[in-house]
């Protein structure tokens, strides 16, 4: 049980970086993302409100912890919209909530402990939260540029 949960947290670890990277600037060497990559402990349970960095207009939070030149990790929380990404896969492992997601082309229900694989190219998001907290881990592979976030109706 304990080897399932920690090869669900990596890999939700891995799948946190995938929504804030349009943040990552472009051109980054892999020497240089390595250099972003520091050794550290972090309490996702503490990571509420302002931790997570200022809230879209649709309430969204993200805040990445990781870049490196293949991956970032990152920790989100809300609701994001429909969208996809052409060249970035993603994964997310939802930490806590329930609620509904886009995938593909339909209505997704997930919760708390789910791990949902977005290959690049898959339309998804539109996170309905059932009235909870709704907090995920986000790994994007590779980092997603600054452009490849294309809004879906």
């Amino acid at each position: 049980m304990k080897r399932i949960t920690a090869t669900l947290s990596i890999t939700a670890a891995f799948a946190a970086g995938c929504l804030i990277t349009h943040l990552v600037p472009e051109g980054i060497t892999p020497a240089q993302a390595a250099e972003n990559i520091t050794a550290q402990v972090i309490h996702v349970p503490e990571l509420v409100g302002d931790a997570l960095g200022p809230a879209s207009p649709t309430g969204f939070r993200s805040k990445m912890f990781m870049q490196a030149d293949g991956a970032t990790i990152s920790v989100q929380d809300g609701n994001v919209v429909k969208h996809m990404h052409p060249n970035t896969n993603e994964i997310q492992y939802i930490l806590e909530g329930t609620g509904t997601v886009w995938l593909g082309d339909k209505e997704v229900q997930v919760k708390a402990g789910d791990l949902i694989i977005i290959p690049k190219g898959t339309p998804h998001g539109g996170t309905k939260p059932d009235g909870k907290p709704f907090r995920a881990i986000a790994i994007k592979t590779p980092p997603q540029a600054p452009d490849d976030t294309k809004p879906l109706p």
